[in-house]
């Protein structure tokens, strides 16, 4: 059965390794839940670690190869398994099924998934599971932000009040990313000791503002109403509009490159999308075909051009009706 988060850290002070390890999951947490485990491996005298890409073209083979290779230095090797789709195939899932069938004296195997749901589970997770470690690492429900969030502080050394991890919680608006990243700001303004809802305040950059980045989101996302709010927030707190096209013509361009991918994933990986945008633009791309895109980006080219002066126009008009087009594809009457 999965472990939890919780679980996992109790896991992990273990003083040996077990012949393998799933973790999967979201994947800022699945990558630094590896990178605890690579550490502790270090520890324990595994000082040989070969990293094997399963991508579309890998040869399942070179797994047992590596398995059965001999150390160069008679030490614990460590097997670091990248399996981006979290879907080893029928080959696969028998070169896994073998390797925890028999795994070698002084090898530990580490696998790691960033897509992953229910449905990625099967024969090989479960002898994955028989054999060693199955930890799935996902994000926190919305009612245990708050908690998860006063976790994390309380792991690099700062005590917060349930208040100040309530106003975290609500800044961050489930952006896990987000909220790592505020929080290492918070160990490197504040250090270490308790912090108050005041502090809190004073301290954290405020993530639920409006800004470009939310407003791509919104409409990528389908919400047209709040993308127009937050269009119309940045206009009246004095955001200069040159840059936020900027934004927007750039993630106008990533909408098209996947659009003309053979195959989206692949692209999304090459892109480097945190799996939660990898889902916002493959909906978006749903709701409309790659000609709608290329007029937008086209429309949204003609908007930076007005906002630099170049033509002739009403640049936030303009912007208001290509953010609706991008949000609501029905309207793309509005770049007529």
């Amino acid at each position: 059965m999965p472990l939890s988060s919780a679980q996992w850290n109790k896991v992990l002070a273990s003083d040996r390794l077990a012949p393998v390890y799933l973790l999967a999951g979201e994947e800022l947490l699945v990558l630094e839940a590896a990178d605890a485990l690579r550490a502790r491996a270090r520890d324990l005298g595994y000082t040989e670690r070969e990293v094997l890409e399963a991508g579309q073209h890998f040869d399942w083979d070179d797994l047992a190869r590596s398995a059965a290779g001999m150390s160069l230095f008679a030490s614990r090797r460590l097997l670091d398994l990248r399996l981006p789709t979290g879907r080893p195939g029928v080959e696969g899932a028998k070169a896994i099924t073998a390797f925890c069938a028999n795994p070698p004296p002084d090898v530990t195997l580490l696998i790691t998934a960033v897509e992953w749901s229910n449905k990625h589970e099967g024969a090989w997770t479960r002898q994955v599971d028989a054999a060693g470690v199955l930890a799935v690492f996902n994000a926190p429900r919305p009612q245990e932000w708050a908690s998860w969030i006063g976790a994390r502080l309380a792991s690099r050394g700062l005590a917060a009040t349930p208040d100040a991890a309530a106003l975290l919680a609500e800044r961050v608006e489930g952006n896990l990313l987000a909220a790592a990243q505020e929080i290492d700001k918070l160990v490197v303004l504040h250090g270490s000791g308790r912090i108050d809802a005041a502090e809190m305040e004073n301290l954290v950059a405020d993530s639920a503002r409006y800004d470009a980045f939310k407003l791509t989101d919104a409409a990528f996302a389908g919400d047209g109403g709040r993308a127009l709010r937050i269009l119309a927030g940045l206009r009246g707190e004095g955001e200069d509009l040159i840059p936020l096209m900027g934004w927007l013509v750039n993630q106008l361009q990533l909408a098209l490159r996947l659009a003309n991918a053979r195959d989206f994933a692949q692209q999304a990986r090459a892109e480097r999308l945190w799996p939660a945008r990898e889902q916002l633009f493959r909906k978006a791309l749903r709701r409309a075909p790659r000609e709608h895109w290329l007029a937008c980006l086209a429309r949204a080219s003609r908007i930076d051009r007005m906002a630099k002066g170049r033509e002739w126009g009403e640049p936030w008009l303009e912007a208001e009706r290509l953010i609706a087009a991008i949000a609501e594809p029905r309207a793309a009457a509005a770049l007529g």
